[in-house]
């Protein structure tokens, strides 16, 4: 499929790094893929950078943003009253065509909730899921939701479970993913209300679902897409990523331990090397923000060149293949899972999952 017409804008004031490594790494992307690129922040800074990368062979324009969000901008009414920052100008490029889709290394909080208000939620999803791909020793894995939202009820996670079907599709090439729930033990019925009963609405659906998983399975199972809400997944990617450094940091002490280690690392350099390709979650950039009428990817922080340009190929990918018209005809198959049926919960017993709560109620209204 072809990427002629697709431009990216890029949130280039966002992260540890700024424009010293966002400008550099979509370059890199913009070369390989063919795209064009509107890089949104300090006009004067932005200049600065890209002085020091000719593009004049690529199709590069700087769109001026005052502005950056901060970490604590999360409420609606602080975003509306601060309108000139590079991920509000960003996400503004997006709504009006101008671009097709967004990366972001910016404060996460923000970026979610600028987005949001911005582009506005798929017609049938609740609320978006922040995804991330784990490297494993075959096959990356899929696990969605990292971080936007702690506090998930059951039809989130199927809801999860779709569009993480859809991304695998779309830019993972996987033709049937395998779908399971992180859960505390693999039996049916282990675990909390939560994934209970999202286990029997996962059931009922025409995912490949395959049941749950154990934290221990994450790294060796051949399951492709793992749900949870926000807070569990947020800390399994922690988790997962400090024991990734950790590894390698004990992996390097012991080898300087003595002569013949030292000798040994020298002769297992190009294995290593390889293996450090495989850890580094750089290679994989940054999470899409799945549900958002928009292509959205945010990076981490600290995110270096490379996780940038990965974000950039993956967002272009995500873009062309139109992983988001997927994900409406998947809702369309299954109105039962969509918000606007929230209270007709669809289990393979043919029974009611209980009644809606205030809360439920509550965000039924707001629509």
């Amino acid at each position: 499929m072809s990427n002629k017409g697709t431009t990216m804008a890029i949130d280039a004031m966002g992260g540890d790094w700024g424009p010293s490594v966002i400008v550099p790494g979509a370059l890199r992307a913009a070369r390989e893929t063919g795209i064009g690129l509107k890089f949104v922040g300090r006009d004067s800074e932005l200049r600065l950078v890209l002085d020091q990368h000719p593009c004049q062979d690529l199709d590069v324009e700087i769109v001026h943003a005052d502005e950056v969000a901060e970490a604590g901008e999360k409420s609606s009414h602080r975003l509306r009253k601060k309108r000139g920052t590079s991920i509000q100008v960003a996400s503004h490029l997006v709504k009006d065509d101008q671009a097709q889709g967004l990366v972001s290394a910016g404060h996460t909080g923000p970026t979610l909730a600028t987005t949001m208000l911005i582009l506005g939620r798929i017609k049938g999803i609740d609320r978006p899921g922040l995804a991330t791909i784990l490297p494993r020793e075959n096959k990356p894995l899929l696990l969605v939701d990292v971080g936007a939202n702690v506090d998930s009820k059951p039809r989130h996670l199927v809801q999860f479970a779709i569009m993480a079907d859809t991304l695998a599709r779309n830019v993972l090439k996987e033709s049937n993913p395998k779908v399971g729930i992180l859960n505390i033990g693999e039996e049916q019925g282990k675990g909390n209300a939560q994934v209970t009963e999202a286990y029997a609405m996962l059931k009922s659906t025409s995912l490949n679902f395959v049941g749950n998983m154990e934290g221990r399975d994450v790294f060796q199972s051949d399951i492709d897409i793992a749900v949870c809400d926000g807070f569990v997944g947020n800390i399994a990617l922690k988790l997962s990523e400090g024991l990734g450094r950790a590894f390698s940091k004990m992996l390097k002490q012991e080898l300087a331990r003595s002569r013949l280690s030292k000798l040994g690392a020298l002769m297992a350099r190009p294995a290593l090397h390889r293996i450090g390709r495989r850890l580094d979650y750089e290679e994989y950039g940054g999470a899409p923000l799945l549900g958002l009428n928009g292509t959205v990817f945010v990076c981490h922080g600290s995110a270096g060149e490379t996780a940038i340009y990965q974000a950039v190929k993956m967002g272009v990918e995500y873009t062309v293949t139109k992983a988001n018209d997927a994900i409406r005809h998947t809702l369309e198959m299954h109105p039962e899972l969509s918000r606007f049926h929230r209270f007709r919960h669809f289990i393979s017993s043919g029974q009611k999952s209980g009644s809606h709560s205030e809360e439920d109620a509550s965000e039924e209204r707001r629509g």
